[in-house]
């Protein structure tokens, strides 16, 4: 586990500064990990964590964000067609993570899904020189497992 202070409850802060370039970045958001159970009484958490530079136009450069709208096929399908699939974060979790190697910008993304859960590590402006697709899966080892897990927590069987 990543060392405090975080932002968002979640999030290393010195992974953001490492990631982005950052040392005093606008954050905004947070993480419910029990709205699925107030709204349909299933387990599943939402949320999101954003990141700004601190300067006049305050444009985005990463967000964390924690959604019901998972799914193994989506997963699968991007896999095929060329993305890296993801080492195992958290068992029965699949996911992949890659960058846009187009983009003048750094751009790279990962997405973990486990149950209903997906968990997106977006960093839309990267630092040039950095290997922008190991920080985004190595943040992702960061913050999945607490994610996802406090998200869906694990059943009990009976009796135990």
């Amino acid at each position: 586990m990543a060392a405090p202070p975080y932002i968002c409850d979640h999030i290393p802060l010195q992974a953001v500064r490492l990631m982005t370039g950052i040392q005093d970045p606008i954050v905004s958001g947070k993480f419910d990990m029990t709205v699925g159970k107030r709204l349909d009484g299933k387990n599943y958490g939402t949320g999101g964590c954003y990141v700004y530079e601190p300067t006049e136009n305050k444009p985005k450069v990463l967000q964390v964000s924690l959604s019901p709208a998972g799914s193994k096929e989506e997963v699968e399908a991007e896999v095929n067609q060329g993305a890296r699939r993801l080492p195992e974060i958290v068992p029965g979790a699949v996911g992949y993570y890659g960058q846009d190697s187009t983009a003048d910008d750094p751009h790279a993304a990962a997405i973990l899904v486990h149950g209903l859960d997906q968990v997106i590590v977006e960093l839309v402006h990267g630092v040039k020189g950095r290997d922008n697709a190991a920080d985004v899966l190595a943040l992702m080892k960061l913050v999945a497992p607490k994610l996802i897990l406090d998200a869906t927590p694990t059943l009990q069987k009976p009796g135990g």
